[in-house]
């Protein structure tokens, strides 16, 4: 009989269950690190990355994104970005012509989910000059409990888009939007990529509101 909680029993078991049948499973929570089976970091991270927000000292974590999974460049080893500027667009759907290109111009995009496909958006903030662009779930349309990384894939539309893209769960987004209106701020500093390879699961410094 378990003596944890439901949620953790059932995991438990479930562990077990299909360790018996050798079978490799996708438990509740793995994709955004709550629930740790055993696995290594590298495992559970799989091909996501990571990033880190040095200002505002309120968002001074490690942020889990997904790369675009058929679009774009890649982040590889040649791109690295230190104390660059992650700057949220006007508009922020990324659907038109961006109002901040001067801000975005040679640092980090920030959109907003909905409206027009993620390669559009990619386009619009390459056309503004940015070297990569994060995509967010909307403030307006984020559930919590729906809230997962989303594989964005190529829509087809034959856009031509050079940079980097990848996707923000919406809880993370919504914060880092919200904290940097609360405190009239145009952008937030952030290096882009961290590795987190080698960082055992409990020891990295995720968000307080992401839940364990």
């Amino acid at each position: 009989m378990c003596s944890i909680k439901a949620y953790n029993c059932t995991n438990f078991i479930l562990v077990i269950v299909f360790a018996l049948l050798n079978i490799k499973p996708v438990l509740p929570g793995a994709n955004d690190l709550h629930f740790h089976d055993g696995s290594s970091s590298a495992d559970v991270i799989a091909g996501d990355i990571f990033f880190e927000i040095l200002d505002p000292q309120e968002l001074r974590y490690s942020y889990r994104i997904r790369p675009a999974k058929d679009f774009g460049a890649t982040f590889n080893g040649s791109f690295h970005m230190t104390k660059a500027r992650l700057v949220p667009t006007i508009p922020i759907n990324s659907c038109s012509d961006l109002h901040n290109q001067e801000d975005i111009s040679g640092n980090i995009a920030l959109a907003e989910r909905g409206d027009c496909s993620f390669v559009f958006k990619t386009a619009k903030a390459q056309q503004a000059g940015a070297r990569a662009i994060i995509i967010t779930e909307s403030v307006h349309k984020w559930d919590d409990a729906l809230d997962h990384l989303i594989e964005m894939v190529d829509d087809k539309m034959d856009i031509d888009v050079n940079i980097p893209a990848a996707f923000l769960l919406g809880r993370n987004g919504a914060t880092i939007l919200r904290t940097l209106k609360k405190l009239h701020m145009k952008y937030a500093i952030i290096n882009l990529p961290v590795n987190m390879t080698y960082v055992p699961i409990n020891k990295m410094n995720q968000p307080p509101w992401i839940t364990w």
